[in-house]
């Protein structure tokens, strides 16, 4: 588990899902359990994508969890931009976040040029 904490691209979805947990609490109970359960879980799901990555052997199987990583990127900003545009985050924390899924976008590529494979 210790190798996996020391990757920045780990290191990065870990923290983004500390910081939305941190919104997810704020929300009236009825969106909790609606967008704010989405928006959680695609958060979540990057570093779960990442860390399942971590403990397979075979490349194209890694490849994988690291495109289910970039999927689950993308859908987080969709969640994210509903979160603005509802009035539910102001615009800084918006940016911060689209910001920072942006970041770790570029560090999922990297990762996955990396890996040498690009089709599954």
């Amino acid at each position: 588990m210790q190798k996996l904490r020391n990757l920045d691209v780990y290191k990065s979805a870990i923290d983004l899902s500390k910081k939305i947990w941190d919104i997810y609490v704020t929300l009236p109970n009825d969106l909790k359990f609606s967008m704010g359960k989405q928006v959680l879980s695609a958060i979540d799901s990057i570093g779960a994508n990442i860390a399942e990555d971590f403990g397979r052997f075979h490349y194209k199987d890694n490849i994988r969890f690291f495109y289910n990583a970039r999927g689950s990127l993308w859908e987080a900003k969709h969640w994210i931009f509903l979160l603005y545009q509802r009035e539910l985050i102001d615009k800084n924390l918006y940016e911060f976040f689209l910001f920072r899924l942006e970041k770790l976008g570029k560090q999922l590529n990297t990762f996955i040029a990396k890996t040498g494979i690009t089709n599954v």
